[in-house]
């Protein structure tokens, strides 16, 4: 059996540090997943939280799922939704959308947990420029499904028989697998590509094992049986392969790198220029200096 392990590299996310899993060296992505943060966890001290000013996208969609703690989303259609563990907040960029992700401001006098995963998922190429869209699903109205040892909750895309509610442009594999010591969950290989990221835990897949903070990604085309060895949060992501290489820069993905240009040249004159302001918000962060090319997906 053929795995590549990818281990995330630690960024600051202005006092806020992450481990950015996705887009790795060896893979720029898994199925329709093109990046991945791991939130925490971490305590956040009184009177300290996350503070993420309003910001651009364009071309693909956020996803934001919970373990611990809470985050309020604020965007330029307006929405101003808290989410909380078990939520999953999924944010439709297209053309263009600009948000904001802060700690509520309740409660800021004690300690507060935050612990979840922040990712992007391409749009399909005809889909890209779409008019930018919002939904938010209480965890309640996500699949849950029991096995042997193993709870599953179907967060988006079809897996084990259920369907989140979620709606999804291509076929998407994300699950939370909550699994005991001993506990086993075969994988099957009814999507293009597959990953799984061990949230806290060891488990092991046939014969290698894939401890916390690790993704595993696995070979195409062959089922697989996942066994932990002791209590484990895992995450199973995948699905169809992008339809088109795809460039990533800051935050801003496209299959046209003129289409990330356009959107450079647009964020820089914020917020007087083409990206909508989010009600509310007085700050932004500004523009950051060009690295270089955008990388391929």
């Amino acid at each position: 059996m053929t795995i590549d392990f990818i281990e995330g590299k630690p960024r600051d996310l202005g006092g806020f540090s992450v481990q950015r899993v996705l887009p790795a060296l060896s893979h720029r992505s898994v199925g329709p997943f093109v990046f991945l943060d791991h939130l925490g966890p971490a305590i956040l001290a009184p009177g300290d939280g996350i503070q993420v000013r309003p910001h651009p996208h364009i071309g693909l969609a956020t996803v934001t799922f919970l373990f611990e703690g809470e985050i309020v989303h604020r965007d330029s259609l307006g929405n101003v939704q808290a989410i909380r563990p078990g939520d999953v907040n999924w944010m439709t960029s297209g053309r263009g959308i600009v948000h904001s992700e802060r700690s509520s401001p309740d409660g800021r006098e004690h300690e507060r947990p935050v612990h979840g995963l922040q990712s992007w998922v391409a749009l399909p190429r005809d889909h890209e420029f779409a008019e930018p869209a919002f939904a938010h699903h209480p965890g309640a109205t996500l699949p849950r499904i029991e096995r042997p040892g193993c709870v599953l909750t179907v967060v988006a895309g079809e897996a084990y028989g259920a369907r989140s509610p979620v709606a999804v442009l291509v076929p998407t594999l994300y699950v939370a697998a909550r699994m005991d010591a001993g506990g086993a969950l075969e994988i099957p290989a009814d999507h293009d590509e597959r990953a799984i990221y061990v949230v806290d835990g060891d488990v092991r897949l046939d014969d290698k094992t894939v401890s916390d903070k690790l993704m595993a990604v696995l070979e195409p085309g062959r089922a697989v049986t996942m066994t932990a060895t002791r209590a484990s949060l895992v995450m199973l992501l995948g699905g169809a392969a992008v339809d088109a290489p795809r460039a990533l820069e800051w935050n801003f993905v496209a299959s046209d790198r003129n289409a990330i240009a356009q959107a450079r040249n647009d964020w820089a004159g914020y917020p007087n220029a083409r990206f909508p302001q989010v009600p509310g918000e007085t700050e932004w962060i500004p523009l950051p200096p060009r690295p270089g090319a955008p990388t391929p997906l």
